[in-house]
């Protein structure tokens, strides 16, 4: 099995933000699979989908971006040889790009640091960048995010994961 973790906030009012990029990918997958986000496990809402035939996990942690970590060591204790992908806002990565790290530190990001401290730094990631806050870093990712930047994100996230899961 494997496993796609989009991070965000749970709520209607963070749905177009920066921050939720990561929900925005699952939930477009679901769309596309016929999957819907019905099932509550490990402080997530899951939807399970087939994808090219294989079993594919897909999560939205409902403990809010910063305590990300709690919800995916629930994940990894309960499906213990599944592989993991995280999708993440980036504020380091380039506007409109999305850049594939397979380890690494949490950075400046808030919710993958928790993940670090909870499950060590070896999961994959997709970094989706939203560009860099001109004033208060909080009010930038919980802002709307401009509809053709989330769009051209969601896209190429949608394709990267494809791909990862070949």
């Amino acid at each position: 099995m494997k496993i796609v973790v989009g991070l965000g906030n749970p709520g209607a009012q963070y749905a177009k933000t920066g921050h939720n990029i990561g929900f925005c990918v699952v939930d477009e997958l679901a769309r596309i699979y016929d999957g819907k986000f019905s099932k509550k496990s490990c402080k997530s809402l899951c939807c399970e989908v087939r994808i090219d035939g294989e079993k594919v996990l897909l999560v939205k942690p409902q403990t809010y971006m910063n305590l990300s970590g709690e919800a995916v060591l629930m994940l990894k204790q309960k499906y213990k040889d599944a592989k993991l992908l995280v999708l993440v806002d980036d504020i380091d990565t380039v506007q409109g790009k999305v850049k594939y790290r397979q380890n690494g530190s949490g950075g400046t990001h808030n919710g993958l640091r928790n993940i670090v401290q909870m499950i060590g730094s070896d999961f994959e990631r997709l970094k989706f960048g939203i560009g860099k806050p001109q004033g208060d870093l909080k009010d930038f990712v919980l802002d709307n995010l401009d509809e053709d930047l989330r769009k051209q994100l969601v896209d190429q996230g949608v394709e990267r994961v494809l791909q990862w899961l070949k």
